[in-house]
């Protein structure tokens, strides 16, 4: 039996916090990230690589990621793949960074399953959003 009074989710109501996770190779972006994150009221794991990143996903479960492309050993594109070819995480909202702002970077972030794109430096309201958004859409 269905519930005659349903609960009503405001669409402008600030959403519990996200347990966020953000691979950077550069320790100040990482750093950043986590600051604004938690500023946002966000629960924060970082990795400095692909490799350091599929472990935490799979120890941590975050409900968003923040996946730098350039990186020593794994990049971006390949940890964003791996991680959306597990059917555990495959729902995850992976969100590239990068400080290139090119259309074929974009269009490569999206063949491997990226949901979307923050230019680096991104501000804090631009990392919150991205946040908020995603998780609205998901």
């Amino acid at each position: 039996m269905s519930d005659p009074f349903p609960t009503l989710v405001d669409p402008a109501s600030p959403l519990p916090a996200a347990k966020v996770l953000v691979i950077d190779d550069s320790n100040t972006i990482r750093r950043s990230a986590e600051i604004f994150l938690r500023q946002g009221g966000h629960e924060v794991v970082l990795a400095e690589d692909g490799f350091d990143a599929l472990a935490k996903v799979n120890d941590h479960e975050p409900e968003l990621i923040f996946c730098d492309i350039l990186m020593p050993r794994l990049d971006g594109y390949q940890t964003c793949a791996i991680i959306k070819r597990n059917p555990r995480f495959a729902h995850v909202p992976v969100i590239m960074l990068s400080s290139k702002d090119g259309l074929f970077d974009k269009a490569r972030g999206r063949m491997v399953g990226s949901q979307d794109y923050l230019t680096k430096p991104f501000t804090k309201e631009q990392l919150l959003r991205a946040v908020e958004q995603h998780r609205r859409s998901a």
